[in-house]
């Protein structure tokens, strides 16, 4: 029986407060939320953090502490640290939590792209916080850099500290960049992917384009371990693809606000329960924290700095 894991991104860089009152904000939201993320099912935390009084994405290291802290004392769940952080934030913001935090696990953009939020002003008239509306503008006229300086600095940092590479794949030309750094020796195999779809600038979330993606990868760069994550409405039907590809699931208000039509997700939990409820259904396992660790070979709770 195929064991299958499941991430929850908790509540990412992307959606603000005013587009649900359930977005975990404070670093104790965030906390509840992915602890009860992992009593439904999910074996990793996917973290991002908040200005804890206007919901702002920010990277500081305090914050990133607190969380990490309180969840490991609560639950054995991996915890895979963002270095994307919110949009428009610089090299340095992103990757200090590494060396500060040294995780088992964080997140590595693969590649530079436009990455627009903005059509999302046409649905909202009126936002609760006034950084808001500014925020989501920006992205009109935004790239979200992802060099191949800041590839290799972002690669060493994580070799340094013994954190393993979550591989953010937002394109397809981007598992080019995963396989020159696996060139350069910057990367291990087997790498872990995340395939992020639906994102205005990146793939779009579609079944022919998912295996697009996976057959590219193992012809570029062999064996790899992967998951796939999309976003809004595509979430479900994407991680339903996902296991039946052989992949893992990604699933959490930081991709999507919503657990069905019309229906915003009260926490992150209700939408793991229904991936669990998808693994049992084609008679494969929901994989536990530790099971994870031995499949992503990763260094173990015990050797983080949090």
């Amino acid at each position: 029986m195929r064991k299958v894991f499941i991430t929850a991104a908790i509540t990412g860089a992307i959606h603000t407060p005013t587009m649900s009152p359930y977005l975990p904000i404070t670093p104790d939201e965030i906390v509840e939320n992915a602890v009860g993320a992992c009593e439904a099912g999910a074996a990793i935390a996917h973290i991002h953090v908040r200005d804890p009084e206007t919901g702002r994405p920010v990277s500081r290291v305090d914050l990133f502490r607190d969380i990490a802290s309180k969840i490991k004392k609560r639950c054995n769940m991996v915890l895979c640290v963002t270095t994307g952080g919110g949009l428009g934030q610089t090299d340095e913001e992103r990757l200090r939590v590494v060396p500060e935090l040294q995780p088992e696990l964080c997140s590595f953009n693969q590649g530079s792209m436009n990455f627009g939020i903005f059509p999302l002003l046409e649905k909202i008239p009126e936002f609760k916080f006034p950084w808001e509306k500014s925020y989501i503008e920006m992205t009109y006229d935004f790239i979200f850099p992802n060099t191949f300086k800041s590839l290799s600095n972002f690669a060493r940092a994580m070799s340094q500290y013994g954190t393993k590479p979550e591989l953010e794949v937002y394109d397809v030309g981007m598992i080019n960049n995963a396989r020159w750094l696996i060139q350069q020796g910057l990367l291990k195999q087997p790498v872990y992917i995340q395939f992020v779809m639906g994102i205005m600038g990146g793939i779009p979330a579609t079944v022919e384009n998912l295996v697009f993606l996976y057959k590219t990868a193992r012809e570029a760069i062999g064996d790899f371990i992967w998951s796939v994550a999309a976003a809004g409405r595509s979430q479900m039907p994407m991680a339903a693809t996902s296991l039946a590809l052989g992949g893992n699931v990604r699933v959490g208000l930081e991709d999507a606000l919503y657990v069905g039509k019309g229906q915003l997700a009260k926490n992150n939990a209700e939408q793991v329960e229904k991936a669990v409820q998808m693994i049992n259904a084609l008679g494969l396992e929901v994989a536990t924290p530790d099971d994870v660790r031995e499949i992503l070979g990763l260094k173990g709770l015990d050797k983080v700095n949090f």
